[in-house]
């Protein structure tokens, strides 16, 4: 079963499996955000829109995830500021340099190719913009036997178990690491804001 079938089997009982759970620390990295009015910010991944009533208001928001049933669960969140798109995330259907923040909140672990999807964020990015990650990660050097063991198992069905994403950044050379904290589960979820490098394009 592939990603786009198990989330339209799942999206009927995602927010109730993840809502409760996610719903604060999705608040705190959305406090990083750095915004103005008339600002575009990309939601790469935005599932079944638990993120929109947090983003703050102001800015105009593009959301995109592959599974139509998610999108219809986003739609529940009525606001005017924001479009939604059925697209995959590492294949961006974008310009360059379009967004001034791109937003990646339960994305990178979930995706067959994390640096594929990270490497479009940068290219629709533009410079001196943010890249805002909230996600699961291991630790570099970390074992975790049993996460990388049931990680093929579950990356078929929701979402993987083994990405260390310091492995991510060597494909994304304009993007600069500037904040990386834990969030939850002892550091296994960790906020981590990017900023693209002002003259850099990709």
């Amino acid at each position: 079963m592939g990603l786009q079938q198990s989330y339209t089997l799942l999206a009927p009982i995602y927010d109730f499996l993840v809502a409760r759970a996610s719903t604060a620390v999705r608040q705190r990295s959305l406090q990083r955000l750095t915004t103005t009015p008339k600002q575009n910010i990309l939601i790469s991944g935005i599932g079944s829109g638990l993120d929109i009533p947090l983003l703050p208001s102001g800015p105009y928001y593009h959301g995109i995830d592959l599974t139509r049933a998610m999108l219809k669960r986003a739609q529940y969140y009525p606001r005017d500021n924001i479009k939604l798109y059925q697209g995959d995330v590492m294949q961006l259907p974008f310009p360059a340099q379009q967004f001034d923040h791109v937003v990646m909140h339960l994305i990178l672990a979930v995706v067959p190719e994390p640096s594929q999807a990270l490497k479009e964020a940068e290219r629709v990015l533009k410079p001196g913009g943010t890249i805002i990650i909230l996600d699961k990660f291991l630790t570099p050097g970390r074992s975790a036997p049993l996460r990388r063991l049931l990680s093929p198992i579950t990356g078929m069905i929701a979402t993987r178990l083994d990405v260390v994403f310091e492995t991510l950044l060597p494909h994304c050379p304009a993007l600069q690491v500037i904040d990386n904290r834990p969030a939850l589960l002892g550091g296994w979820f960790r906020m981590i804001t990017l900023k693209k490098a002002l003259g850099k394009s990709s």
